[in-house]
């Protein structure tokens, strides 16, 4: 995994926007202007910070030693997953599908029904 493909991936979800909001280094993605991605480099690795429930990532991190509270984000409820590491790809992917279905589902109820 690399954030080239992520990208590619994170691109299929409906109503997913991307942009650089803090710089050219962190590449965002939104739903209806919520974050739920955020892509970068740090020190030589490639991460995706994602939105998690909180008992969700505190079981991650202390289960990989490649996903940790999240990077310059709210370490409860955000989570970083450096790669290539100790984590899958579809497990990467499947926490991005979660983090965008999180957000999705803090929508107000008309903005839910344009993504249905």
């Amino acid at each position: 995994m690399n954030n080239q493909q992520l990208a590619t991936f994170l691109d299929t979800f409906t109503c997913a926007q991307a942009d650089y909001p803090f710089g050219p280094d962190a590449l965002v993605y939104k739903v209806k202007g919520k974050m739920f991605a955020i892509l970068s480099h740090r020190e030589g690795r490639e991460y995706v910070t994602v939105k998690v429930v909180p008992e969700d990532g505190e079981v991650l991190s202390a289960q990989f030693a490649d996903i940790t509270p999240g990077y310059h984000t709210n370490k409860r409820h955000w989570v970083t997953v450096y790669y290539p590491g100790d984590v899958e790809d579809g497990l990467i992917e499947d926490l991005c599908e979660r983090s965008y279905q999180l957000v999705v589902s803090k929508l107000p109820k008309a903005q839910r029904a344009l993504l249905a």
